[in-house]
């Protein structure tokens, strides 16, 4: 989930996208099938998580990690239903298209985040602390913190700067 989710959101990237040299239209359908796959990929793991608790007898979402990363999957969810939004503007009558882009890519750093903090509360759970020690736990939640910064990054840079010195 979260490597896709990534992915997709490099898309866009000036810097480091595979695709930079093609269309917006190409990078808009790859971050789709992207960030489709990816929401599979958290139903899925969902899925299996909750069955496997209720084979054995575990309650389940009473940890803040089990919380978040449910929160995650149903804004993703809705994330994904806001963007098929973009593929048809007109849906929308008394909203821009730049001000649906806005809210989409704001919103979807929210998600990210969101993401990135169920990920790294995983980290923390007993399973995860016994089995990665030392240096290894450290390097594997410097992933996710790396991750967002870059994707809070380009956010800013794509929409809300650039937005901003327009008005």
């Amino acid at each position: 989930f979260s490597f896709l989710m990534t992915e997709a959101l490099l898309i866009f990237s000036p810097e480091t996208s595979l695709l930079r040299s093609f269309s917006r239209k190409v990078k808009v359908r790859v971050h789709w099938a992207l960030q489709l796959l990816a929401l599979l990929c958290a139903l899925l793991g969902l899925g299996i998580i909750t069955y496997n608790k209720h084979l054995n007898g575990k309650a389940h979402f009473v940890t803040w990690h089990g919380l978040t990363g449910l929160l995650t999957v149903l804004y993703a969810s809705g994330q994904c239903a806001g963007g098929v939004l973009l593929l048809y503007p007109k849906l929308m009558k008394n909203w821009t298209l730049a001000k649906l882009k806005l809210y989409h890519a704001t919103s979807g750093l929210v998600g990210y985040l969101l993401g990135c903090a169920s990920l790294m509360l995983g980290m923390c759970s007993l399973w995860f602390t016994a089995s990665v020690t030392s240096v290894s736990w450290y390097l594997a939640m410097l992933c996710p913190l790396l991750t967002s910064l870059v994707i809070m990054n380009q956010v800013s840079n794509a929409y809300l700067y650039r937005k901003r010195s327009q008005h």
